[in-house]
């Protein structure tokens, strides 16, 4: 099963020269690297939200097996559905679906199913894999894409999650992708944004998914970021560390509609 780039060109360069200048361009070369078990990264186009990836990604070790958790934004395929063999073509180079830590994952939990249709037109996880080729040529990885769960739903897969990287026993980032609030006035948007980046700061999980439910924040990634942060959890992790919020104004100029962006390293 090879899954061919679904938006290289039009969220991303796809041509590979261009994307490396573009790359080179949001990807600061002086970040301090720490040792991290999970980041939440945006997945907007890359002129919008490709620099507070950048920052993100920059400032950890990326090790060569990496998760990633993304929202399903078309409702095709399992509502919790991970790629368990193949590869996936990209302007770099094809990337090797980890079958071993995928099937891992499977064998933890029946809410998790072997699913490739969920995966075809998915933004969400495509954006980050240019990010993370870029300082890791041979990752392997684990792509997960998550509908609508119950919190109790998120922690049966979060816990699964973290089961199967400790049996794995190599080290493996989880990236959740998300973008924030979608849509609204910058001071609506960095209001509620706020509430929810305070829950991710305090390793909040329970409070993250009710905070973005109560409070109708159009957070896209909730249920991936509460899923990693259950599993960071039950990994050891005791900070999360915001690098840094902001928004589609920033690049567009129109700050009556805009979209907030976060990138936060958990450890």
């Amino acid at each position: 099963m090879k899954r061919e780039p679904a938006v290289a060109h039009q969220f991303y360069p796809g041509d590979p020269a261009i994307l490396r200048q573009a790359l080179d361009g949001l990807i600061p070369t002086t970040a301090a690297k720490q040792k991290a078990l999970a980041v939440v990264a945006p997945h907007a186009g890359y002129i919008y939200s490709g620099a507070v990836a950048g920052e993100t990604f920059a400032a950890v070790e990326i090790p060569q097996n990496i998760v990633v958790l993304g929202p399903n934004h078309h409702g095709y395929g399992a509502p919790v559905a991970v790629m368990d063999k193949g590869a996936w073509e990209m302007p770099f180079g094809e990337v090797p679906i980890n079958t071993v830590l995928a099937r891992s994952i499977l064998a933890q939990t029946e809410l998790v199913e072997a699913d490739t249709l969920a995966h075809r037109f998915e933004h969400s996880l495509e954006v980050q894999v240019p990010f993370l080729q870029y300082f890791r040529p041979d990752m392997t990885l684990t792509p997960i894409v998550i509908s609508h769960l119950s919190f109790k739903s998120c922690q049966i897969v979060g816990e699964a999650l973290a089961a199967a990287i400790k049996l794995y026993g190599k080290p493996v980032l989880i990236v959740a992708s998300s973008d924030m609030t979608h849509y609204e006035s910058r001071q609506a948007a960095t209001a509620k944004d706020s509430l929810a980046m305070q829950q991710i700061k305090a390793l909040a999980p329970e409070g993250l998914y009710n905070t973005v439910l109560g409070n109708k924040i159009s957070m896209c990634g909730i249920m991936p970021t509460t899923i990693a942060l259950i599993a960071a959890l039950r990994l050891g992790a005791t900070q999360a560390r915001l690098i840094r919020y902001t928004d589609s104004g920033e690049t567009s100029g129109d700050t009556n509609q805009v979209v907030g962006y976060a990138g936060f390293v958990i450890s």
